[in-house]
């Protein structure tokens, strides 16, 4: 097993033990991140968030709250991960009568020594939860989809972009 350099599992020590990374040697610089994700839903349902008729209430507001709060908690939720004073966290959520559902996409910023990969994941998993549990009175066969890393920039390894 390797344990240190490009492509290697990082959060382990030569022994295999788990380990909080040290990034104390790493240049302070400005990160962002971008992830997206998906919810899928019936027709009816995406109508019924559209028109502000959810029984919860105003299901992409909230949403939106708990996706910038997921990011804030990245460091609670995950282990090992480092906490992170963000600058700025950004969810969109836009429906889209295509799947029939909801895009959710996070933009997660810091200037630091590590990455805000983990937050903008976070922040898409944690709006798109939110969707589903504001919508599922009414449409409990929803599905969570597509959660993915969508860009970063920034730190050692540069910027780096999904292939679509």
């Amino acid at each position: 097993m390797t344990t240190g350099g490009a492509g290697s599992l990082t959060h382990l020590d030569e022994t295999g033990a788990a380990r909080m990374v040290d990034v104390s040697d790493k240049d302070v610089t400005e990160r962002v991140a971008v992830a997206e994700g998906a919810v899928r839903m019936a027709p009816e349902t995406l109508a019924l968030i559209e028109r502000g008729e959810a029984p919860k209430g105003d299901v992409i507001a909230t949403a939106r709250i708990a996706g910038i709060m997921g990011a804030k908690r990245t460091a609670d939720l995950i282990p090992l991960c480092h906490p992170l004073a963000l600058q700025s966290v950004k969810v969109e959520i836009t429906a889209d009568a295509d799947l029939p559902g909801y895009r959710v996409r996070a933009t997660a910023k810091v200037t630091a020594r590590t990455g805000v990969e983990m937050e903008a994941l976070t922040a898409v998993s944690t709006a798109c939860l939110t969707l589903y549990d504001m919508a599922k009175a009414v449409d409990r066969g929803m599905t969570i989809t597509d959660i993915r890393l969508v860009s970063k920039t920034g730190g050692r390894s540069g910027a780096w972009h999904a292939a679509d």
